[in-house]
């Protein structure tokens, strides 16, 4: 179809976001701060946080363009923007580390004494942080075709099922997987988000200087 997108391509942009969002990573945060809780608030709080995610990557897709046009942010200097923040929690989750512009140790206290935590800190920021906006942000302005727009926002929707059926056998599977699973998982999917930064940053220099794109830029005597 004219104006959209190869199936790999989504299918690649879907993968990405699930790298991002990173539903494998919370569970066992999830699983601490529901600990008192009963199975019929967890299933509350597991959909609360999967609306959430999806309620704030469908805003981000459909109307994050508009935002940057209205601040005069071209699209390339946002795509490199956001590609020095995914590096940034590429590199927290590669150290098994929770990266601190999801959410600051002084945030984490203070989430300890809400009553609901569906929305925050798990929705926003921790699953659907600023780097899930950005990159979601720059999926959806690579075409300008209405059917490329509602595909990314059909994987956006997808995106937060996952979440969803994550949080929901969190608690069962919590239990199974130790700190050194859960770290090495989240390792390899911070490799893969660095690649995925490296990727974004890399077409979003070439846009803002063209030159770089040209194969005979670095050669001497041109």
């Amino acid at each position: 179809m004219e104006g959209m997108l190869s199936i790999a391509a989504y299918i690649k942009i879907f993968v990405a976001m699930i790298v991002i969002v990173n539903p494998l990573g919370i569970i066992p945060v999830f699983v601490a701060m529901t600990a008192s809780n009963s199975e019929l608030q967890r299933k509350a709080i597991a959909y609360g946080a999967a609306m959430t995610v999806a309620a704030t990557l469908l805003i981000s897709a459909l109307l994050g363009e508009r935002v940057l046009e209205v601040f005069g942010i071209s699209l390339a200097s946002f795509k490199v923007g956001g590609a020095i923040l995914i590096m940034l929690n590429a590199i927290a989750m590669m150290q098994a580390m929770p990266s601190r512009e999801k959410q600051t140790p002084e945030e984490a206290l203070e989430a300890e004494d809400k009553a609901s935590i569906a929305v925050v800190p798990l929705g926003i920021p921790l699953l659907a942080g600023p780097g899930a906006m950005s990159t979601i942000i720059i999926y959806a302005s690579e075409k300008k075709a209405v059917w490329h727009l509602l595909t990314v926002c059909l994987v956006s929707v997808g995106v937060a099922l996952v979440t969803w059926l994550a949080l929901r056998v969190a608690t069962r599977i919590g239990a199974r997987m130790g700190t050194t699973t859960v770290n090495v998982a989240t390792r390899i999917m911070g490799l893969l988000l660095a690649a995925l930064a490296v990727e974004i940053f890399a077409g979003g220099i070439v846009e803002l200087i063209p030159a770089l794109g040209k194969p005979d830029v670095f050669r001497y005597g041109q």
